[in-house]
């Protein structure tokens, strides 16, 4: 699933990888990869193949789950179509509660001690998905994990989500997106050695020199 996945977004462009004209980040960041799941969802075939991958996973990984929330706003339309899917209801939880009306920060009906799974489309270095977690954990509600589209594999990721007691699981990774990518003739074997050197320490440059 993991190289299927990832050669539908390398396909659609949803994941780009420029190892030779780097992207900058809103951090200031230099990155060897710009990843936009949003258009998957313009991409009806991958669409659907996505989001079947997506319901199959939470089904197989959290098959207890009771509803799934998205996270604000990229996570919001993938959770409607898995929820869909899997015959679950679905919410999403914005970044901060609304400053009218119920001032709500999760929308849509969460009973106390629901088994909940968060929809993600990409995680880094976890930081807005443990928000996220965080926020159903205050309301009562029992986290099984989370699902996203795409991770980067980030140490800092992945210590993250740990300390914090969090399941994730992704569909695809960075490292299997390389894989494909030079199978695919979209960058060559020595690229991949950057594209992970960048991601193990993204704020050490370096990486645009490393295989040269």
């Amino acid at each position: 699933m993991k190289q299927a996945i990832a050669r539908r977004l390398l396909s659609i462009g949803a994941v780009f990888l420029r190892p030779e004209e780097p992207f900058t980040w809103a951090s200031g960041i230099k990155s060897p990869v710009y990843t936009d799941n949003r258009l998957i969802l313009t991409a009806p075939e991958a669409r659907s193949e996505v989001e079947a991958a997506m319901a199959e996973t939470v089904k197989r990984e959290f098959p207890e789950a009771q509803v799934l929330m998205g996270t604000a706003t990229a996570g919001i339309a993938h959770a409607a179509i898995a929820a869909h899917l899997l015959g679950l209801p679905m919410g999403y939880v914005r970044s901060g509660s609304k400053d009218h009306g119920r001032q709500n920060r999760i929308e849509g009906k969460l009973n106390p001690g629901e088994k909940v799974v968060v929809i993600e489309d990409l995680i880094s270095t976890g930081g807005s998905v443990i928000t996220t977690v965080e926020a159903l954990r205050e309301a009562g509600a029992e986290v099984l994990g989370v699902v996203s589209i795409f991770t980067y594999n980030m140490a800092r990721g992945k210590a993250a989500l740990e300390e914090s007691g969090v399941k994730a699981v992704s569909l695809t990774n960075l490292d299997a997106l390389c894989e494909t990518a030079a199978a695919e003739g979209y960058i060559s074997q020595a690229d991949i050695a950057r594209v992970l050197k960048f991601r193990d320490n993204p704020s050490d440059e370096s990486w645009m020199e490393a295989g040269k």
